[in-house]
């Protein structure tokens, strides 16, 4: 059994690449890429309402009123949560992240901006709700030591720490919480621990979990374990029981 659930993660693994292949309707792959590109690109500001991603997940049209970054950066989910799937079980580096947030951010209005760096490290120092971050000339030094400090196999409470890391450092200009995200998702597929998205209707708890991590690491835990039963519960139906 994975984690305390009776649905084995290595098994959604297996799923989420087979259904990608077949071009499955209706499953697990298809609805965790809507829901998983929905909503965190919504905890970032975007206005695409869960109907508008889903038809633009299924027919790469949009429909009613949409800004023109919203349905970049939504499409460009899609295919980096692909490019996830092709890495799960391999050593994420430094070079994982900017691929990912490469994917992430081509085509948006920000690729064009002369102090915007696609796939590369931030220049402009950040504060994320008022926290300081990595200064940019640090940036690489906290990156390298964050990946060779990971344990080879990761318990969820490592995860979670791995996460808070990781935003702290804040690496990238803009787009560090969906590339977070996204690792957070794939180390749960390599560690056989349940993934899970975390959900816009829900994000306060999320930030208060980040921003009081050191003083108070459990909640942010129990939050995403929270995360973690809503997406068993959604799509446990998909793939079979370890004691079934």
């Amino acid at each position: 059994m994975a984690d305390e659930y009776a649905i084995d993660a290595a098994s959604f693994a297996r799923t989420l690449g087979e259904q990608r292949r077949m071009r499955l309707k209706g499953g697990l792959y298809h609805l965790t890429q809507i829901q998983l590109a929905y909503n965190t690109n919504r905890i970032e500001g975007s206005r695409l309402t869960e109907d508008q991603t889903r038809y633009l997940f299924e027919t790469r049209t949009i429909t009613g009123d949409a800004l023109l970054d919203d349905v970049v950066e939504t499409d460009n989910h899609f295919r980096a949560f692909d490019l996830m799937l092709d890495h799960v079980g391999q050593p994420i580096t430094a070079e994982t992240f900017m691929q990912y947030h490469r994917a992430l951010k081509e085509g948006t209005s920000d690729a064009r901006a002369d102090w915007f760096v696609v796939g590369g490290w931030k220049r402009i120092a950040n504060e994320v709700g008022g926290i300081p971050t990595t200064p940019p000339a640090l940036v690489a030094s906290d990156i390298d030591l964050l990946v060779r400090g990971a344990p080879q196999r990761m318990t969820f409470d490592d995860i979670v720490d791995y996460h808070v890391r990781f935003e702290t450092i804040h690496p990238f200009q803009d787009g560090n919480g969906r590339v977070g995200r996204l690792v957070m998702f794939e180390q749960c597929l390599a560690n056989s621990i349940m993934p899970f998205i975390v959900l816009d209707d829900e994000k306060a708890f999320y930030y208060r979990g980040l921003g009081r991590y050191g003083a108070e690491p459990g909640f942010l835990r129990e939050t995403f374990r929270h995360f973690q039963d809503v997406y068993y519960q959604r799509f446990e139906k998909f793939v079979p029981r370890t004691d079934a």
